[in-house]
């Protein structure tokens, strides 16, 4: 067989990964390598070369579009059909493998995912059963801390709390959720994972057998792995099978979240005889931009060692644009996106970087007043959105009466006359007798022990929901969601709200019916009725498509949002200390090195420009900052960039002066103004003239205003007083 295809166009680090022999193996790869190619193309050789058939091969990523991908290109490149083949994220498989042996997990047939909002909810209620002080036990802390312990592996009785009364008390509240979750059959995000883990390290047969189905995994963005991942791809990987890992110690940034970089040096130490290919030619960015972004990595100790290199041109050198303050740094930019697209480029290839989403605010007003288009990358996902998770949870509860975070959201929505007295009393009858709320509301009713109302109201809640499944027992899926929008009253309830927003909510209800429309069971997962595999998908989706995309605007995200995303001209911005590393990083070294990595990530997103700026002067949280240049900027290599300070009419005075200010050396007089001035204005108060722009009847002053802050106001109009 021909299999010349398969390696052909790779260079020869990509080849040797492609056509390794079988083996535990490492691909270190750097930013722009082509390590999707490999990966795919190592898939393929496996199959082609080694005989492994596909469902001998099981290949996890990180997210649903990742997936996606992978499994196309595959497709694209292998004669084979290759629909038994496991590919997927890491939620995805553990779900996967929990509904094809939910007895051996210990879990319900049909149980259900909860997602953050709804276990944030259930905590909530346990919170307030124990009879805990929320403001000492605020509930997103401890859903923090109920997944930060199942991410390690732990359940509440492995922890000790030791002599710490907040612990024992943070201990308890996790033992009554995981009661409450075990009841009512839910499973949050972590607990997928966990219980997945569980499952075949309880299981020596299970385990067994998917050892010896998974010939090989193959794992990509392996730098992200948490602990619990880790120890559930080395126990799936220990008996005589393979593992192989890609990814790229240099990229590693999610530690706020549990990522654990460590986890690459694990694999060294543990696999055994694990072979290196490191893959360095860079496929995406120019010279400069490359022996940059080494030479700033290169600060990193305990790296495991690469340097990317291009056989293309060195490009242009990275500018730094120092601004006077924050003001200049977005007009700068500003300006050379116009430069840029009135050169008849695309706005879309352009991207703004920033460290806080708090950094996006002064773009979008300057981005807006020059009315260049802008998208937010990353934008509230669909299946998040208040009207999409309340229509989703009528199916939730109509698919299984026993979930109490879908029953909670809804039993209310629209309005139905069950106030929280109501609900309080259910919540006592779960707890006091170990029911669901559904359970607990059929007691109740039976017992008598509910008014007239709230009797009346439930009954009707109650019994739309058994009428809701009897009604849509043979409808296709998209008709089950249309019907369900139609009467249980949301629908109705948004119209009545009126108004822009009213009509948004309405579009994406008919949006959801669109998906269910669209929806198809995947081939995998063909042993799942057609609603829980929907439920399953909506709580899984990622939110990888943007639901608002401009046909051509200029992309602002967050640098941790641009990792995977390539832009011909990039622009990093608010680089400085203080604010990129932030303070905290920088006196950690820890922290520190991975707001480094961080950096390396923003820089090599670049294709063929970047732009990097920091403010001596920025408006933070109600004060005037001011900042020096970022240690990343001196970390930058003099031959590879080149300082912008651009011929502007903006002037400034040296710092804030007192209000009879000393000669600053500067003749200008702006409309009977000047630098340094103490001046008065009617609604802000005191301050001082600190920047000017312009001339005559268009100049416009920045004044730091005592209580009010920097404000830039036209002259002509400020109705200033000279002090």
């Amino acid at each position: 067989m021909d299999v010349s295809y398969l390696i052909d166009g790779l260079n020869d680090h990509q080849r040797a990964a492609v056509s390794a022999p079988e083996q535990n193996m490492l691909v270190l790869a750097g930013a722009g390598s082509g390590k999707t190619r490999v990966l795919t193309h190592r898939i393929a050789w496996l199959m082609q070369v080694e005989n492994i058939p596909t469902y001998g091969i099981l290949a996890v990523t990180f997210t649903n579009k990742a997936a996606k991908e992978m499994r196309s290109r595959i497709a694209d490149i292998c004669p084979q059909h290759i629909g038994s083949m496991w590919i997927g994220t890491f939620h995805g498989i553990a779900h996967r493998l929990l509904r094809l042996h939910y007895k051996e997990a210990d879990l319900p047939e049909q149980f259900q995912i909860i997602d953050s909002d709804d276990q944030q909810k259930m905590i909530k209620r346990i919170i307030k059963t124990l009879h805990l002080d929320e403001k000492y036990y605020p509930a997103k802390e401890l859903q923090w801390y109920i997944n930060d312990k199942k991410d390690e592996g732990l359940r509440a009785a492995h922890i000790d709390p030791g002599y710490s009364m907040q612990e024992k008390q943070r201990l308890q509240v996790y033992q009554a959720y995981e009661a409450a979750c075990q009841l009512a059959g839910l499973v949050d995000f972590a607990e997928l994972l966990l219980r997945a883990h569980e499952l075949l390290l309880n299981n020596p047969a299970l385990l067994l057998h998917y050892q010896q189905r998974f010939r090989h995994v193959l794992v990509d963005e392996f730098q992200d792995t948490n602990k619990l991942q880790y120890a559930w791809l080395n126990l799936l990987t220990d008996n005589g099978n393979f593992l192989t890992i890609v990814g790229d110690d240099d990229q590693s940034i999610y530690g706020w979240r549990g990522a654990d970089i460590e986890n690459i040096q694990r694999f060294l130490k543990e696999k055994n005889n694990p072979v290196t290919v490191c893959l360095e030619q860079n496929y995406r960015s120019t010279g400069h931009i490359l022996n940059a972004s080494n030479q700033v990595i290169k600060n990193n100790s305990d790296r495991l060692g690469k340097e990317l290199w291009t056989s293309g041109e060195d490009g242009e050198p990275i500018s730094i644009y120092s601004a006077f303050n924050d003001y200049d740094e977005t007009r700068y930019i500003t300006s050379q996106l116009q430069t840029w697209k009135n050169h008849g480029n695309q706005l879309s290839d352009c991207a703004i970087l920033y460290r806080s989403n708090a950094q996006s605010r002064l773009f979008e007003t300057e981005l807006t007043a020059n009315q260049i288009p802008y998208h937010i990358y990353g934008g509230q996902r669909f299946f998040d959105r208040l009207e999409i998770k309340d229509s989703v949870a009528y199916l939730r509860l109509m698919n299984n009466h026993q979930d109490d975070a879908a029953f909670e959201r809804i039993v209310n929505k629209p309005k139905r006359k069950i106030g929280n007295t109501t609900l309080d009393k259910i919540r006592f009858c779960a707890r006091e007798q170990g029911y669901t709320m559904w359970q607990a509301s059929l007691y109740l009713i039976e017992q008598k022990k509910l008014s007239a109302g709230a009797k009346s109201s439930l009954v009707g809640f109650i019994e739309l929901i058994n009428r809701f499944a009897s009604e849509t027992s043979e409808l296709p899926l998209f008709q089950i969601v249309d019907h369900i929008n139609s009467h249980s009253g949301l629908q109705a309830m948004y119209e009545n709200e009126k108004g822009e927003k009213s009509q948004t909510r309405i579009e994406n209800l008919q949006e959801l019916v669109s998906a269910a429309q669209a929806f198809k069971v995947p081939e995998e997962e063909e042993e799942m009725d057609e609603l829980t595999a929907f439920l399953a998908y909506a709580a899984l989706e990622s939110g990888d498509n943007q639901a608002d995309e401009f046909e051509d605007a200029v992309q602002l995200m967050t640098m941790h949002a641009a990792k995977g995303l390539e832009f011909p001209q990039v622009f990093m911005v608010g680089v400085e200390e203080g604010m990129f590393p932030g303070q905290q990083s920088a006196d950690d070294e820890t922290r520190l090195a991975e707001e480094r990595r961080l950096c390396y990530v923003a820089m090599t997103r670049a294709m063929q420009k970047l732009t990097i700026s920091h403010a001596e002067s920025r408006r933070l949280y109600g004060q005037e900052k001011f900042h020096a240049p970022s240690r990343f900027i001196s970390e930058l290599p003099e031959q590879d960039i080149e300082y912008i300070r651009l011929k502007t009419q903006v002037s400034r005075a040296q710092s804030p002066a007192p209000k009879k200010p000393t000669s600053l050396g500067i003749s200008q007089d702006i409309q009977g103004f000047r630098l340094g001035q103490g001046v008065k204005h009617a609604k802000f108060g005191m301050g001082v003239i600190i920047a000017q722009e312009g001339e005559g009847e268009n100049s416009r002053l920045q004044v730091h205003f005592k209580e009010a802050g920097s404000k830039w106001l036209m002259t002509a109009y400020a109705k200033l007083e000279a002090m």
